[in-house]
């Protein structure tokens, strides 16, 4: 049940940033913004995760899990009702910051709540299982999301996402124990803030999640576009992406999972990793093809995307002990909101347009997420388990 109950809350929270995207093109139209601004507007929430998560790694230490876990999910609650009620731009705008800080962090402590009951060598399928939240969000979230935005208006999705957080609230109160005292005092946290950031291991270890995050961002934002400017998908095909594609990975993820705990994280990781890379090519350089051979490429790739991110957290939960996860979370999933962030902005830099308005280029980029994805492998070589369960 605890695992449910977390993978619930993973799917909460991954919605209220996946339902943004497929949505543009009614916030351009409603509030009367330029692409950049609702670029921007997407942006922020991550960028606003990725300062919560940086503060977090000072003070999540200090605060038992269950309690921690339950005053950030309030305030994701209170942020996404908050974009459900904007009733312009710029309030939109400050709402998804609000809901983006405290569901950054309130991902960030979920994971960490999964290294601290999770026995070592049952992680990996853990995470499978947690990680499924992302492909149902893709499958069901975001075309119901979709059908409501289409019926009502974009602001429906946002009422039914903060209503929902309610009874999952109230769940995560009966079904999540208490798992852990405050382990620092105000005095011990010099040295432990000192230790989070500054460790050789930990260092590595944050290199390594943002590679792996960033071989993946290079290319995800721009799939969209390039399907229906270059391979000839339309507008009304794309949703399919997201469902074929979620099904497969709520399939693969835990099937990834139970291999990385029988084989080997990391030897796992480097498999879906290579995988991962070769699909990333031929993604980026796909001609014109039948719609279904373009979304059993896309299929692919979110196959292996996803397939490589369950080992990799496994791995990430593993280096740190159970008194420092919280806070090496926090700046763990800090790391990973700057890199998806940053990679995305290598990524459109690399971008050119052709006469008729074809994206041009687009290979670069998956060049550009293959040496990410190999430097990640090299790297995670150098990355030291730590045994504490």
């Amino acid at each position: 049940m605890l695992l449910l109950v977390l993978a619930v809350i993973q799917f909460t929270t991954i919605l209220d940033f996946l339902i943004m995207m497929p949505l543009g093109p009614q916030y351009m139209r409603v509030m009367h913004i330029s692409p950049g601004q609702f670029g921007f507007m997407v942006s922020v929430y991550a960028i606003s995760a990725g300062i919560a998560g940086l503060v977090s790694g000072f003070v999540l230490d200090r605060f038992e899990r269950r309690a921690a876990l339950l005053t950030l999910y309030a305030g994701f609650g209170v942020g996404t009702l908050l974009c459900a009620l904007a009733p312009s731009y710029e309030t939109l705008t400050v709402a998804r910051a609000v809901a983006g800080a405290f569901g950054g962090v309130t991902g960030a402590l979920v994971l960490a709540i999964v290294g601290d009951v999770i026995p070592e060598n049952r992680r990996g399928r853990a995470m499978g299982v947690v990680f499924t939240a992302f492909s149902l969000a893709s499958v069901l979230g975001v075309p119901i999301g979709l059908a409501l935005a289409t019926k009502f208006s974009w602001h429906a999705p946002f009422f039914l996402l903060a209503a929902a957080t309610a009874p999952v609230w109230f769940g995560t109160a009966a079904f999540i124990p208490k798992l852990q005292r405050p382990v620092y005092t105000k005095t011990q946290m010099l040295p432990h803030i000192r230790t989070l950031w500054l460790a050789p291991a930990h260092l590595r270890s944050f290199l390594f999640i943002a590679l792996v995050t960033g071989s993946g961002f290079a290319v995800i934002p721009y799939i969209s576009p390039y399907m229906v400017k270059n391979v000839g998908l339309t507008e009304a095909q794309l949703p399919y992406i997201y469902f074929v594609g979620g099904i497969c990975t709520i399939f693969s993820m835990n099937f990834v999972g139970r291999a990385a705990d029988k084989f080997g994280k990391s030897k796992v990781f480097k498999v879906a990793a290579i995988a991962a890379g070769g699909v990333s090519m031929l993604l980026t350089s796909l001609p014109r093809v039948p719609a279904p051979v373009a979304i059993g490429v896309t299929t692919l790739f979110m196959v292996g995307m996803s397939g490589r991110m369950v080992p990799a957290m496994a791995m990430m939960t593993s280096v740190v002990s159970r008194k420092e996860r919280g806070g090496f979370m926090g700046v763990s999933s800090a790391v990973q909101h700057f890199a998806s962030g940053l990679a995305s902005f290598i990524g459109g830099l690399c971008l050119g347009q052709g006469p008729q308005g074809q994206i041009t280029r687009y290979w670069v980029v998956g060049l550009v997420s293959v040496s990410f994805a190999l430097s990640s492998i090299w790297l995670s070589r150098k990355l030291t388990m730590v045994e504490d369960l």
